[in-house]
């Protein structure tokens, strides 16, 4: 069993360590800079909004704009920086700690089941797995009066844009990590963060609070391109495709794209979620027997057709948003996260 000396060593080495991390992470950007990759997607859809809005009347600097942006980074990296990576990992060492006590030996990382699995199962396991946790903790969110004093902060959005996906209360960030990290530690993923997972619904969630709307077969041509492109890595660490030209991998590629769209674009608004099932997440007037919520996956949808939370009346582009006493909310950073505390 870990020691109290050892885990405050573990926790300040993490602390130490992350924000090292971060540090070279904006200092010597790389492929796999979470710092860029943030900033990246977050000007790709910014661009979107403006070339291609979906709701017109709609001002570029909405309302909120700038401090969604803060939002943004407080979120994926400061409060992070401030306490929660260094936490996590003494409670990660708890939770070991507790598996292998009680299971006399049992070790979550060398019995990892997935670590036979080739790459492109890992990540379909893990995204799935991951997504459908927390489809579940956000019910939770709205279901919960507690919770929901937290969650408010996120439904204070009066216009929708792709900013405001991270505009959540920091107590949202311990409520799902706390809550996803079990049944991902027992699958043998932990709290392990994927790269392509992250970045994926990372883009995805930018998308849902887009001002922006493309056709069904477009989305579906993007996910078959991203689920070729792990093929082709997959099949290439296996030596199978690691001898193939350039153009017999951008063939697969194009197919797997084609593919995608054909076949997958038209259960599209089925399958990932969407600025168009989005909206009425966020909607302010929803019908009584609905008000704990609709449509709260993240970013596949499925989960709601399939218990029943789906809800679409009619098109919501320019629906009013927020929930009932939003005009008494406050309106600024500290303001809103003293919400729910004490």
């Amino acid at each position: 069993m870990t020691g109290l000396a050892e885990l405050w060593k573990i926790f300040i080495d993490s602390y130490q360590g992350y924000a090292n991390y971060l540090w070279k992470d904006i200092t010597q950007p790389s492929w796999n800079s979470y710092f860029y990759w943030l900033i990246l997607v977050s000007a790709f859809f910014f661009l979107l909004e403006i070339i291609k809005p979906w709701r017109t009347s709609q001002k570029i600097f909405r309302k909120d704009f700038w401090l969604d942006i803060f939002y943004m980074f407080f979120n994926f990296f400061l409060f992070s920086l401030i306490i929660y990576n260094a936490a996590s990992e003494v409670v990660v060492n708890l939770f070991n700690d507790l598996i292998f006590a009680i299971t006399n030996g049992f070790d979550l990382q060398q019995m990892n089941p997935l670590n036979s699995y080739p790459l492109w199962a890992i990540l379909i396991i893990g995204f799935i797995v991951r997504d459908f946790v927390q489809w579940w903790i956000h019910r939770l969110l709205h279901k919960s009066k507690r919770l929901w004093e937290f969650h408010k902060v996120h439904h204070s959005v009066e216009q929708m844009g792709f900013a405001a996906h991270l505009r959540y209360h920091w107590m949202e960030n311990i409520v799902y990590r706390t809550l996803e990290y079990i049944p991902l530690a027992l699958l043998g993923i932990g709290l392990y963060d994927f790269f392509i997972i992250h970045i994926f619904t990372l883009s995805w969630g930018h998308y849902n609070h887009s001002n922006f709307s493309i056709d069904k077969r477009v989305t579906g041509g993007i996910v078959g391109f991203l689920l070729g492109l792990v093929f082709v890595k997959s099949l290439a660490d296996i030596h199978i495709l690691s001898e193939a030209s350039v153009l017999v991998k951008s063939l697969w590629m194009i197919g797997s794209t084609v593919l995608g769209a054909f076949i997958l674009g038209p259960f599209m608004k089925f399958i990932f979620n969407g600025p168009e099932m989005h909206i009425w997440h966020h909607a302010y007037d929803l019908p009584k027997e609905r008000q704990t919520g609709v449509n709260f996956g993240l970013t596949l949808a499925i989960w709601d057709y399939i218990f029943g939370t789906n809800y679409i009346p009619y098109n919501g582009q320019n629906i009013r948003l927020g929930f009932p006493g939003i005009e008494e909310f406050p309106d600024t950073f500290l303001g809103q996260n003293k919400n729910g505390i004490g």
